[in-house]
């Protein structure tokens, strides 16, 4: 099983014909993803060719979306054209939009995430790596190449976190790892993929990495307290983050002891969640909750 990204899912690469948009479909398509077009109005009408496979690239995302029965989008516009890019692909009425452009303004975040509630379209992002569903698909820059297909479902802010704890339970794999960015604004949050793995039969447990700044974990927190029956093994970024000092992603914004990594850690493992010291540990404890488990 799988949430949100499936080998059935059919992918539009919205600047497919950019620098980032050619090597990540490249990449997406060596992982197995079904890229059935790009978009660009400039280049409508032509086709890139990737290795054994040509790739049509279409005016607009609707057009995209009629010639192909494209249920999905992944995004590499330029901040300055990404909310518009956005806003296309929820007009047409695509279900999932995967927003990898980073330095979006907040206020065009909030805008095109808003909207595409009130649309019906899932967010993934901005400032994300996207999601994978090892074996089936790849939507974002995800590496494919360092899991497999397994039970354990991962949710992460952090993209260099993600790609580790992938790694460092290769043995095990995942059903699905998505990576929902670190900007104050996002529009799939840690609480959308606990209820989405939480109802996942085939994920036996989920792996949340948090990071300081924010109340997302707190919020999280809360939600697994009341709707959450599998085991969480949770991980913070920041701990050692100096006090004052400005950090690299725009959400991780420490005021007080509001946002810090232990008020963090601290409300997780209130309810029940085991939560690591690095990244390493927290692979660990995976290892030891499975094995209590079996």
């Amino acid at each position: 099983m799988a949430i949100y990204l499936s080998k059935e899912s059919k992918v539009l690469v919205q600047g497919m014909t950019g620098g980032e948009g050619m090597k990540h479909t490249r990449r997406m398509l060596a992982a197995g993803t079904d890229i059935v077009g790009g978009v660009n109005p400039r280049k409508a009408g032509q086709t890139v060719d990737f290795d054994d496979r040509a790739v049509p690239v279409f005016g607009s995302v609707r057009e995209g979306i009629e010639a192909t029965g494209a249920d999905a989008t992944v995004v590499f516009v330029p901040p300055a054209f990404a909310k518009a890019a956005v806003v296309e692909a929820v007009d047409a009425g695509i279900g999932l939009a995967v927003v990898i452009t980073e330095g979006i303004p907040v206020h065009d975040s909030v805008a095109f995430t808003a909207y595409a509630t009130t649309k019906g379209t899932r967010i993934i992002g901005p400032n994300c790596p996207g999601l994978i569903t090892p074996g089936q698909s790849n939507a974002g820059i995800i590496p494919a190449d360092i899991t497999k297909s397994g039970r354990i479902g991962l949710v992460s802010k952090s993209g260099t976190l993600t790609y580790q704890l992938m790694y460092e339970l290769r043995d095990i794999g995942f059903s699905t790892c998505v990576g929902i960015g670190g900007d104050p604004v996002v529009g799939t949050t840690h609480i959308d993929c606990l209820a989405a793995f939480e109802a996942d039969p085939e994920t036996e447990l989920v792996v949340m990495i948090g990071e300081i700044g924010g109340d997302a974990e707190e919020r999280a927190a809360a939600y697994i307290r009341e709707h959450v029956t599998k085991p969480v093994v949770g991980y913070i970024a920041g701990f050692t983050a100096p006090e004052g000092r400005t950090m690299g992603h725009a959400g991780a914004i420490v005021s007080g002891s509001s946002g810090t990594a232990q008020a963090k850690k601290e409300a997780l493992e209130a309810v029940g969640v085991r939560v690591g010291g690095t990244p390493t540990e927290t692979a660990q404890l995976v290892l030891d909750v499975l094995a209590v488990e079996a």
